[in-house]
C-alpha cells in the first residue's frame, strides 16, 4: 500500500496548486485537473483532499472592492448572510428525469442504496443529497432517471412552460441540462433544438440524452449568434429560453475563483454580448410566443439592466410576470422567489445558485 504524505509533502502539493489556480489562467477545477494529470503519485484520497482544502481557500479570499460594493448595495444588512453563506460548499442538486420516472419512486430508490436524499423546496422535480457521493454507478444515473441540476436551473425551465406539441430552442444550450428538462416536460413531443456557440459543449448532450430516452432533440453548433441558417426558423418557434453566457458569479459557492477571473469591463463586454444574444434569439419567436432570458449572475448590469434595455427596444414583446408559471407549476411560495416580476434568486435566501429570469410574450 502506499504511504501517506508527510504534512511536509501535502503542504508542498498544496502550495504548489495553489500557484497554479493563482495564475488565473484557467478555471480552478481545470487547472486542478491538469495539476492532477502531471502528478499521478498524488493518490485519489490526497487528490480528494487537496481540492478540499483548495477551495476552501478561495472561498476565504475577500470579494474585489469593485464587487462587494456593487453586492452591498443590492443585499444593504443582508449583505453579511450572502457573504457566510459563500464560505460553504453548494448542495448537490439532482433533477428526475419525468419521462422515466416518478420523484418519490427515484427518492425512495436512491433512499435503498443508503442515500441522504430529501425532495428539493421548489423545483417539483428536484431531489437534494447530503454529502458529495459518487453517482455514476448507481442504476438511477445508468438508466437515466436522474441528472446533476441545480434547484435554481430547473425553475427556468419551468418559466419556459412548453407544450407537448411546441417548437421550442434552447438557445445557449451548452452541454444541455435545461435542453433535457425542456425535453422531460414535452414528454418528447414537439421539436425541441439545442443551438450553442460551441460543438465541444453540445457534444457533452449526446451521451446525456442517450440515457434520458428522449429522441425529439435536434443540436446545432452556431457560428455566433446571427448564424445565417437561424433565419429558416425566424417568427416560427413558440418558446425560446436564452440562457445567456454570464460572469456566472451566481455559481461563486461551486466556483469561487470567479471573484477573481471577472473584472467591471468583463462585465461590461458580457452585457453587451448579451444584449446581442438576446435580440438575436428573439427573432425566432413567432407572435403570441414566449421568450426567456436568463443568467447565473448576480448583477444587475447582466440581469435587470439587460431585460430593461431589451423591452425597451422591442415594444412588440409584452413582459410577464415570472411567479405565474412557478403558481401554475405549483411551486410553494413562487412570490418569494420574485422581485419586480422577475425570477431573483439568491444563495443565502433561497439555497441554489444566484439566477435571474425576465419573460416576455410577443404580440399576436
Amino acid at each position: 500500500m502506499r504511504a501517506m504524505p508527510s504534512s511536509a509533502r501535502s503542504t508542498d502539493w498544496f502550495e504548489a496548486l495553489l500557484a497554479r489556480v493563482m495564475t488565473l489562467a484557467q478555471p480552478a477545477d481545470v487547472a486542478a485537473a491538469d495539476f492532477f494529470r502531471e502528478h499521478p503519485q498524488i493518490g485519489a484520497r490526497d487528490r480528494h483532499a487537496l481540492s478540499d482544502r483548495l477551495f476552501a481557500h478561495l472561498r476565504s479570499l475577500p470579494l474585489p472592492d469593485w464587487l462587494a460594493q456593487s453586492l452591498q448595495s443590492l443585499l444593504g444588512p443582508e449583505y453579511d448572510a450572502f457573504w457566510q453563506a459563500m464560505q460553504h460548499s453548494a448542495p448537490l442538486d439532482l433533477r428526475v428525469n419525468t419521462f422515466k420516472a416518478k420523484r418519490a419512486a427515484v427518492r425512495q430508490q436512491l433512499q435503498s442504496h443508503g442515500l441522504d436524499v430529501a425532495d428539493t423546496p421548489y423545483s417539483p422535480w428536484g431531489l437534494r443529497l447530503a454529502g458529495k457521493p459518487s453517482l455514476r454507478e448507481l442504476p438511477a444515473y445508468r438508466d437515466g432517471l436522474i441528472e446533476v441540476q441545480d434547484e435554481g436551473s430547473q425553475l427556468l425551465v419551468l418559466l419556459v412552460e412548453p407544450r407537448r406539441h411546441d417548437l421550442v430552442v434552447d438557445f445557449c444550450a451548452g452541454a444541455g441540462g435545461k435542453t433535457l428538462a425542456l425535453g422531460a416536460w414535452m414528454r418528447n413531443q414537439g421539436r425541441l433544438y439545442a443551438f450553442d456557440t460551441s460543438a465541444h459543449r453540445l457534444d457533452a448532450l449526446k451521451p446525456r440524452l442517450a440515457r434520458s430516452g428522449l429522441t425529439e432533440v435536434q443540436t446545432m453548433a452556431l457560428a455566433h449568434e446571427r448564424d445565417e441558417r437561424l433565419q429558416r426558423l425566424a417568427g416560427k418557434i413558440d418558446r425560446v429560453l436564452v440562457d445567456a453566457p454570464c460572469s456566472g458569479l451566481g455559481t461563486l459557492r461551486r466556483s469561487p475563483d470567479l471573484k477573481l477571473r471577472q473584472t467591471p469591463q468583463g462585465v461590461e463586454a458580457l452585457a453587451a454580448a448579451q444584449t446581442r444574444i438576446l435580440t438575436e434569439a428573439a427573432r425566432l419567436v413567432k407572435p403570441g410566443g414566449r421568450l426567456v432570458y436568463a443568467t447565473c449572475s448576480l448583477l444587475p448590469q447582466e440581469n435587470e439592466q439587460v431585460a430593461d434595455a431589451f423591452g425597451q427596444a422591442h415594444r412588440d414583446f409584452v413582459p410577464l410576470d415570472a411567479a405565474q408559471p412557478l403558481q401554475r407549476a405549483g411551486v410553494a411560495d413562487a412570490a418569494t422567489l420574485c422581485h419586480t416580476g422577475h425570477l431573483r434568486l439568491w444563495p443565502h435566501r433561497h439555497q441554489t445558485d444566484g439566477f435571474f429570469a425576465a419573460i416576455w410574450q410577443r404580440r399576436p
